[in-house]
């Protein structure tokens, strides 16, 4: 199962109903700010 704070499925559909996103928006936005922060494109 992992460490009790690892990113699940849960975490990006909490985090996608408290920005109003799907789901899928809001792994997108995810991928896109690990990108910005590993400095890839």
């Amino acid at each position: 199962m992992g460490h009790p704070k690892n990113i699940t499925e849960k975490t990006f559909e909490e985090a996608a109903k408290a920005e109003g996103q799907t789901v899928e928006e809001a792994k997108k936005n995810t991928l896109a700010l690990l990108k910005k922060q590993l400095g890839e494109k």
